[in-house]
C-alpha cells in the first residue's frame, strides 16, 4: 500500500506543530489530526495527510510505524489511545506509540502496560525546548524505552532533534526527567521574575538589569527567554501559564510519592497557581512577571 505513513502525529499544536514540520520538511512522510481544523489546516500545508480521527492516522500506519501523541495532559492522552475515535484499537504488534506529552510516571507506566498487551511497543519521549526549536530540531528529547525499540527508533529521533537523551529503559523515566527539568524551570522563572520586579522596585532599568544576568551568574535561558518578553509587555502564549502550573503540581506530586520535600518547588507550584487564579491561563508564563509584581 503506496498511502502508509512511517509516522502520524495527534496533536499539531505548538510542539507537535514544530516536530511535523521538520519532519515533512525532511521528506518524511506523516499522518496528522488535530481535534482544531485550523490547526490541521496549518499541517497539511506543511505536507502532512490529514486524518479525521486519531484511529484514522494510526490506520495509515506502515506495519513498524509509529504514533506520536503530543497533546497536553493525561486526560487528552487517554482520549487519543482510547477514547471514541481512539488509535489504541487499531494499533498492530510491530507498531510503536511515542508519548510525547508532560505526564505524571504512573500514567505513563500505565499506558506503557495497556499497549504491551497488544504487542504494542511503547516510547516515553516527553520534549523540551520550545516550537521554533522543535522545527529546527535543536529540542531536547527525554527518551525511555527497550534497548530494541531505541535501535529501531534512531531514524525518527535523530530526525526529531539533534538533542536526544536516552534516560533509561524504565517507561515512566523520560517523564520523571521532564518533571525534574520543568520543576527547575519553573523555579527558575519565579526567580527572574522576583529579581526583574526588585529591579524596577529599586529605580533600575529593567531591561538594562537583565542584559547584565545574562552576562553573569544570575542568568538561565527561561529567564532570559520570558522576561525579555515579558519586560517589553509582550504577554501573547507561546507556554500557556497553564503548561507549568500543571508540571510542577506533577513534580511536587512525584516528590511526595518518594517523600522528598521540595520547598523551592512547592512555592513554584504556588505561585503559578495564584497566576491561575488571576485568570491567566492563557496567557504566557512570562506573566509571572505581574504576578510578582504585585506582591
Amino acid at each position: 500500500m503506496t498511502n502508509l505513513t512511517q509516522v502520524a502525529v495527534v496533536g499539531a499544536g505548538n510542539m507537535g506543530g514544530g516536530m511535523l514540520t521538520r519532519l515533512c520538511g525532511l521528506g518524511w512522510s506523516v499522518a496528522v489530526y488535530d481535534i482544531d481544523p485550523q490547526v490541521q489546516s496549518q499541517a497539511v500545508a506543511m505536507g502532512a495527510v490529514a486524518c479525521g480521527s486519531a484511529l484514522e492516522a494510526a490506520r495509515m500506519l506502515a506495519p513498524d510505524g509509529v504514533l506520536m501523541v503530543v497533546v497536553v495532559d493525561a486526560a487528552q492522552t487517554e482520549a487519543v489511545l482510547w477514547g471514541e475515535g481512539g488509535a489504541g484499537p487499531v494499533l498492530k504488534p510491530g507498531q510503536s506509540v511515542m508519548l510525547c506529552p508532560t505526564l505524571g510516571p504512573a500514567t505513563v507506566q500505565s499506558q506503557a502496560e495497556r499497549l504491551a498487551l497488544m504487542g504494542i511497543d511503547f516510547i516515553d519521549a516527553p520534549m523540551s525546548g520550545g516550537p521554533v526549536r522543535a522545527q529546527q530540531g535543536t529540542m531536547s528529547l527525554m527518551v525511555a524505552c527497550s534497548d530494541a525499540v531505541w535501535q529501531r527508533s534512531q531514524k525518527l529521533l535523530t530526525a526529531l532533534s539533534q538533542q536526544v537523551f536516552r534516560v533509561g529503559t524504565r517507561a515512566g523515566d523520560g517523564a520523571r526527567t521532564k518533571l525534574v527539568n520543568n520543576l527547575l524551570a519553573a523555579v527558575n522563572l519565579v526567580g527572574a521574575a522576583e529579581a526583574m520586579a526588585l529591579a524596577e522596585r529599586l529605580g533600575l532599568d529593567p531591561a538594562a538589569t537583565l542584559s547584565v544576568i545574562e552576562a553573569s551568574s544570575g542568568q538561565s535561558w527561561i529567564g532570559s527567554d520570558r522576561m525579555r518578553r515579558a519586560l517589553a509587555g509582550d504577554f501573547e502564549p507561546r507556554a500557556h501559564v497553564t503548561l507549568l502550573a500543571k508540571d510542577t503540581g506533577l513534580a511536587v506530586q512525584a516528590a511526595d510519592d518518594v517523600a522528598f520535600d521540595p520547598p523551592l518547588g512547592r512555592l513554584a507550584r504556588d505561585l503559578f497557581a495564584q497566576a491561575l487564579g488571576q485568570g491567566w491561563a492563557d496567557l504566557d508564563d512570562a506573566a509571572l512577571l505581574k504576578l510578582i509584581r504585585q506582591r
